[in-house]
């Protein structure tokens, strides 16, 4: 009976065969042990020279690392095991020899790993980020659709930006401009304004000449717009949705967790509510805490984002941002116009912002005038104004980040890690 190593929970005592690929292997004069991994997960596989034939004994000694093969065995419950049980093998069948296998159990450079990244997302350690990465998406679909809300897919080509073109890769549309989107934003707001609440989940794309570990050039990102939401409305939305990720990590990839070597201690209270705090009590911290280069009217940068996150054990929203700060889109404060109604959600541990988020305006004369302002075409916003002349209501919408969230709750030091094949500043390649 063909299964995989996921499955073999469900046929201890049986005899069945996996497809896989040799991970690592040691073995003494009398046993031979494999580290066997098919995708799904790891499980060791123990060869007794007494109980198999000489030839089933002597291939298992000389198999090489990455090589493929059927392995053919009976599952036994093993407490010694993290994962909890292992292959007592009676037979192998190879499929493909691999040979110098480049990725040795030894140390490798960061450089040679990134060079090699098709193979390195072999490894244990890959292999458990890319499973926390996958429930993350998983918990995602599963929060909204639970909550009602509706998958729309913006598009990629866009012939204008939410933010402005400064940090957007341009292309040509046969005859016209066209960028990489850097954001669904704009177009989740039409999508609100016929389906009520929305979601978005794909590819965005910002030509930010950075290179520290919480930067993408292409990255990830879950964009939800909801009509007749208002700010407060929309905290509660993101405090819900990121307890939610991390309840369901925490209880989905705990093996990867362990694997990882990540405290999950700091994990377990991660659940709504979170704390808050205005822009103006976080400038007013920093200054306290030394931050002599910090005055209002400055964004933030990592040092100043943890400093504010070190203070708290779960994200904190900090709030009323100045509005030169923010886009074009943002709604004032009703009480104070030099702040917008915004948020940006700051990660524990230092991971910095996951989400940025805001109720958007929904005046379409001041939509108009701030358009203006920043020096954007008025023409290429003529359909997202028209939304504010048609039927417009208060409505509200984030961003998180899916990459800075997989290394928060993973553990994980650089975003590198947390997407299959990271595109940086000096790496297209593979």
């Amino acid at each position: 009976m063909k299964t995989t190593i996921a499955e073999v929970s469900k046929h201890v005592g049986e005899e069945v065969t996996i497809g896989a690929w040799l991970a690592n292997k040691r073995s003494s004069g009398k046993i031979a042990f494999l580290q066997l991994r098919d995708g799904t997960g790891f499980i060791q596989g123990v060869v007794v020279k007494a109980e198999v034939e000489e030839e089933i004994f002597q291939k298992a000694k000389s198999i090489t690392q990455e090589t493929s093969l059927y392995v053919t065995g009976v599952i036994q419950e093993d407490s010694r095991s993290p994962f909890g049980y292992e292959m007592q093998v009676r037979n192998l069948d190879v499929i493909h020899e691999s040979v110098d296998y480049p990725i040795t159990p030894k140390e490798h450079g960061t450089e040679f790993l990134m060079d090699n990244r098709h193979l390195w997302l072999r490894s244990r350690r890959q292999h458990a980020v890319m499973k926390v990465r996958n429930e993350i998406i998983r918990a995602t679909y599963e929060f909204f659709n639970k909550e009602g809300f509706v998958k729309v897919d913006p598009p990629i080509l866009t012939g204008s930006a939410p933010e402005g073109t400064s940090e957007l890769f341009h292309t040509k549309y046969f005859e016209e401009d066209a960028y990489l989107s850097q954001s669904g934003q704009l177009y989740m707001e039409a999508a609100a304004m016929a389906l009520g609440k929305v979601f978005s989940f794909g590819p965005t794309f910002r030509a930010e000449k950075s290179k520290t570990r919480r930067h993408l050039i292409e990255f990830w990102m879950i964009e939800p717009e909801m009509a007749f939401y208002e700010h407060e409305d929309s905290l509660k939305v993101q405090e819900e949705y990121v307890s939610h990720i991390v309840q369901s990590v925490l209880e989905n990839c705990s093996l990867e967790l362990e694997r990882l070597g990540r405290d999950t201690s700091k994990l377990e209270n991660i659940k709504a509510p979170f704390p808050r705090i205005t822009y103006d009590e976080a400038v007013k911290f920093l200054q306290e805490k030394g931050f002599d280069d910090i005055e209002w009217g400055d964004d933030f940068g990592a040092p100043h984002e943890t400093a504010i996150a070190e203070s708290y054990d779960k994200p904190v929203f900090i709030t009323h941002y100045p509005t030169s700060l923010k886009p074009f889109y943002m709604q004032p404060d009703p009480d104070r116009e030099d702040v917008v109604l915004c948020a940006d959600l700051i990660a524990p541990e230092g991971y910095g912002e996951i989400i940025g988020g805001s109720e958007r305006l929904h005046d379409h004369d001041i939509l108009s005038q701030r358009i203006n302002e920043h020096d954007l075409d008025p023409e290429a916003y003529k359909w997202y104004l028209e939304l504010r002349k048609y039927g417009s209501v208060p409505h509200s919408g984030f961003g998180l980040g899916l990459e800075r969230t997989v290394a928060w709750i993973s553990g994980v030091e650089h975003v590198r890690e947390t997407i299959p094949f990271p595109r940086l500043l000096n790496r297209l390649y593979p």
